[in-house]
């Protein structure tokens, strides 16, 4: 086996044990290539079939790209296909020119995570986050318990050991499972091209109408990244080009956001 066949064995373990301990289990999906790499390895471990919901938090200011590679991909491999708003918010005006980037955030992604869940009872959440992505992340347990309120105290933790799991649930957690948090950027995009997952071509350079040629580097609301400049036009450019950057994954998303403070209270309210 090789790097990549050991991370792919032990990321479908984690998911099929997960699958197996936890009786209304589903994925989220971002439509990111972490998390579509994820879903990718959901269907190789049951064998083209993803048999739980796949869960798309959608804040309305999500990229056109986004929803038309979520709805082709939805459909291709037959996806039981959940979309999770806060109505409630989106209908009084909450968006980024609304208050801060911390709210818009809690509102339409942590609360609506939240209403989601608790709608359709989902008991567990595969997620695609990976633990050198943000130093917040690098806190996570594969296996990482939620109180009632779906809030995550990065202090009571179980502890991981060689490779052992605490993936019984007790009566009142909710679970969280990073099946991909051992995994790096690099990774990511070398899977990608083994095994030619489609991936959204935010990620792939394009010319700007002034001259520059520019990709996104990390995807999300399109109101809170910006692009950085590349010349990354395919995945090969794109992982030669990982192995000299100085940028950070991450340093295109509104900043105020990225803070460790904001990030660690956002994640411990319950979001991603």
């Amino acid at each position: 086996m090789d790097h990549l066949d050991e991370l792919e064995s032990k990321s479908i373990y984690i998911i099929r044990e997960a699958y197996k301990q936890y009786k209304n289990l589903a994925m989220l999906w971002s439509i990111g290539k972490d998390s579509t790499a994820l879903l990718w390895l959901c269907r190789k471990a049951f064998f083209g079939r993803v048999p739980f919901p796949v869960v798309h938090i959608d804040t309305n200011y999500k990229f056109k790209e986004i929803y038309e590679f979520r709805d082709k991909y939805a459909k291709e491999w037959n996806l039981k296909l959940v979309v999770g708003k806060n109505e409630e918010a989106i209908a009084a005006g909450m968006g980024p020119t609304k208050g801060n980037k911390f709210e818009c955030c809690n509102q339409l992604k942590t609360i609506a995570l939240k209403q989601t869940i608790a709608k359709n009872n989902f008991s567990a959440l595969l997620l695609g986050i990976r633990r050198d992505e943000h130093g917040i992340r690098a806190k996570e347990r594969v296996f990482s318990p939620r109180n009632e309120q779906f809030k995550w105290d990065y202090k009571n933790q179980p502890p991981e050991l060689w490779d052992q799991y605490k993936s019984k649930q007790a009566e009142d957690e909710h679970l969280r499972v990073h099946p991909i948090l051992h995994w790096t950027e690099q990774d990511i995009w070398d899977y990608v091209k083994r095994e030619n997952i489609p991936i959204t071509d935010l990620y792939f350079a394009k010319e700007m109408e002034n001259g520059e040629w520019k990709r996104y580097r990390s995807i999300g609301c399109e109101t809170c990244c910006n692009p950085i400049c590349s010349k990354a036009t395919d995945v090969d450019k794109m992982i030669q080009e990982l192995k000299t950057t100085k940028i950070s994954e991450r340093s295109g998303r509104a900043q105020d956001k990225e803070s460790a403070y904001i990030m660690q209270k956002l994640r411990s309210l319950g979001y991603m």
